[in-house]
């Protein structure tokens, strides 16, 4: 690793704006103005942190460039934002989060094996985008409570890592791994590096195996106790500037829905969009059409889950939702403008995991002790240009039409619909959030979720509660749309089991994995159609500029902003410099960018 950026002494300001805090980490003083942004032509160099965009769950963010001034050791440095870092109420006390290597021994069974799940979702979009060697690199590898989360990307050598490899990093934590999984991983680690687990799928689907073991063997098989209790409330309001309500959500705006005893949760948000109460009826037919299809998937006990089918299932839901919104359309000769849609989107807790698919920018966020993390991301403009690498996404939101959707209920035909579904393991007590952009606007969530939605996870409020105030602050603070949000309250109680999990490893191959939809599906982003001409691709999309308010300036209204420098590299040169000379030592995936079919919210009179 080369040596660390030198930024100067704390305290010093950097560039009129940024505050060092310590060795590569700095806080932004003026985050409502568009920092400096890297020169087009060095796109190129950065383009994995802008195609990987999907992933920034787990992968810090391209935030911009700082020039230095002469007598600096380097010129430029690539400053990232949202790295794993841990940051106290006063901003004062700032630190990097563990390595996973010395959380793991005393991390429980389901969140060892919960990090390595994570690693082998990141693995083959971190290869396509030349950069599989971060997950081979310790220092590297960063866990915020259940997450996996990137210092920065490193860039492969000319040969590509290997599962080989990745298997013989794992095996320096077999040592300490949890008697109910060690020889579990120690077998999954003997067929990595015997090559007998040639596929990143293959390797999540035996991951998934010991994933649902310790789900059902969790304070035994028969404890009267439950593993999981689930609380969801919605809540919608018209708001103080709109006439009608074009929002829905399911269950019914204030009805509290507990898990158990009911057998099954659901949440859905949907934001619709279309004037003359077009949107009202989009967004009501897809809640009651989803609803229908979805209770039919939790009727499986949870041993007999199989979670590709379930992601499967959901999207299915969501393209039935589609046609009959645009069968209403074309029987109504609705064309452009006129036509009815909604956004969309739900979560889903099924045992230990969180199912959550969406379309469009209603948005989801997961609350836990560690933090808030937006865990979808917009299918507007300005996040298509990111994926595609031609802005950073910061830059990307000036443009004009950034807000613009590129994708809706109702608008087109099923066939060209990509509803993005993710699938996280919840080994912890954790509050989602749904929310449409009647509170999402202008930060919000980031600016209350701490005062306002954290306090659920200690009991010190519930949930009904927090809900009338999300809807009062959302009114008061934006007011400039409807708003809907949704609630769901995650307890979790795990007790480490007393059984030996085995990995049924010859029975998980390639020919079982492509007829169930492991090899069409990616858990953690959008299941996207790979584009070998994503120019063209580009050409073809079609964009209606959005003029709801709210929408075509959003820059974070927060106070402060902590970043990190390129840790270890020196910046935007370092990256310059390592495409012509890789390094000589291999450090111990998301779907290509993938433009799609457009629509637009139209505001309503």
């Amino acid at each position: 690793m080369a040596d660390s950026v030198s930024l100067g002494s704390p305290g010093e300001i950097l560039a009129d704006r940024y505050l060092v805090i310590g060795q590569s980490i700095i806080l932004d003083l003026k985050p409502g103005l568009l920092p400096q942004i890297p020169e087009l032509d060095n796109l190129y160099h950065i383009k994995a942190y802008l195609r990987l965009i999907p992933y920034r769950l787990h992968i810090p963010q391209v935030y911009g460039i700082i020039s230095l001034h002469e007598g600096k050791s380097q010129p430029e440095i690539l400053v990232l934002e949202k790295p794993p870092l841990s940051v106290d109420s006063t901003y004062t006390q700032v630190h990097l989060c563990s390595q996973l290597t010395a959380a793991w021994d005393d991390a429980s069974s389901m969140r060892q094996m919960n990090w390595l799940w994570q690693i082998a979702h990141l693995w083959q979009p971190l290869l396509t985008e030349g950069v599989g060697s971060s997950l081979l690199d310790p220092y590297l590898i960063r866990v915020e409570g259940g997450l996996v989360r990137l210092l920065e990307l490193r860039f492969d050598q000319q040969t590509a890592p290997t599962l080989s490899q990745l298997g013989v990093f794992w095996q320096q934590l077999l040592k300490n791994a949890k008697p109910a999984i060690a020889e579990f991983l120690k077998q999954i680690i003997d067929a990595l590096i015997d090559g007998e687990i040639h596929s990143s799928e293959q390797l999540i689907t035996v991951l998934d195996q010991g994933l649902t073991g310790l789900g059902i063997a969790s304070c035994g098989r028969n404890s009267p106790i439950p593993s999981t209790n689930i609380k969801i409330i919605t809540q919608t309001d018209k708001g103080p500037s709109r006439q009608r309500n074009e929002d829905a959500c399911y269950p019914p705006s204030g009805v509290l829905v507990s898990k158990p005893p009911q057998q099954t949760a659901l949440a859905i948000v949907c934001d619709g969009i279309g004037g003359h109460e077009g949107g009202n009826i989009a967004s009501n037919l897809a809640i009651e059409t989803i609803e229908q299809e979805v209770m039919q998937l939790t009727s499986v006990a949870d041993e007999n889950i199989d979670p590709f089918r379930i992601i499967n299932n959901l999207e299915q839901a969501v393209a039935l939702a589609n046609d009959k919104i645009s069968q209403r359309n074309d029987t109504e000769h609705r064309q452009g403008r006129q036509r009815m849609g909604t956004t969309l989107v739900l979560a889903l807790p099924i045992g230990h995991e969180m199912y959550i698919t969406h379309i469009g920018d209603s948005r989801a966020y997961w609350i836990t002790r560690h933090g808030c993390y937006q865990v979808t991301l917009d299918d507007d403009v300005a996040s298509r240009e990111v994926r595609l690498g031609y802005a950073i996404y910061r830059e990307a939101l000036q443009h004009s039409g950034s807000g613009s959707l590129i994708q809706a209920l109702g608008m087109s035909k099923s066939a060209s619909l990509h509803p993005t579904s993710q699938r996280f393991i919840i080994d912890e007590d954790a509050v989602f959030l749904l929310t449409s952009d009647g509170l999402s606007d202008f930060d919000r969530v980031e600016e209350l979720w701490e005062t306002e939605i954290l306090p659920i996870l200690g009991g010190n409020t519930n949930i009904e509660d927090v809900a009338a105030r999300l809807i009062e602050i959302a009114n008061t603070k934006n007011g400039h749309d409807n708003v809907t949000i949704a609630l769901v309250h995650y307890q979790v109680k795990y007790c480490e089991p007393d059984i030996i999990l085995q990995a049924d490893i010859p029975t998980i191959t390639s020919t079982s994995l492509s007829t169930s939809s492991a090899s069409k599906t990616v858990d953690l982003t959008p299941r996207t159609t790979n584009v070998t001409a994503l120019g063209n691709e580009y050409q073809q999309t079609q964009i209606i500029s959005e003029t709801k308010p709210g929408r075509t300036a959003k820059l974070p209204l927060q106070l402060l902003i902590i970043l990190g420098v390129l840790l270890g590299a020196g910046g935007l040169g370092y990256w310059l410099k390592i495409q012509r000379e890789p390094q000589s030592t291999i450090t111990p995936s998301t779907p290509s960018a993938t433009p799609q079919p457009t629509t637009t919210k139209t505001p309503t009179p």
